[in-house]
């Protein structure tokens, strides 16, 4: 198991925090593995980071060149939040 330090845009974090978003389309650039958790920090462009974070786990990953998921890419299903650091 993995902890993955990741941007996520405002807009996106708010919808992971209330649940409406739970998966995250990323690179497989980390090699990202089931059980791993993501730590999903709030990133906005020309400002940086705001501080806020959350810590999901990787509940299931579909690996890219499957179902329209390009080649290089997963789409991770992410469970509930383990942690959340408000900014």
């Amino acid at each position: 198991m993995k902890i993955h330090n990741l941007k996520i845009l405002p807009e996106y974090y708010a919808a992971v925090r209330n649940g409406t978003k739970r998966f995250e389309v990323r690179e497989n650039d980390r090699q990202f593995e089931l059980g791993d958790i993501l730590r999903l920090m709030e990133w906005e462009e020309g400002a940086g980071y705001s501080g806020a974070e959350i810590l999901v786990p990787v509940t299931y990953i579909l690996y890219g060149s499957h179902y329209g998921v390009r080649d290089g890419y997963c789409v991770m299903s992410i469970g509930e939040e383990i942690q959340t650091t408000a900014g």
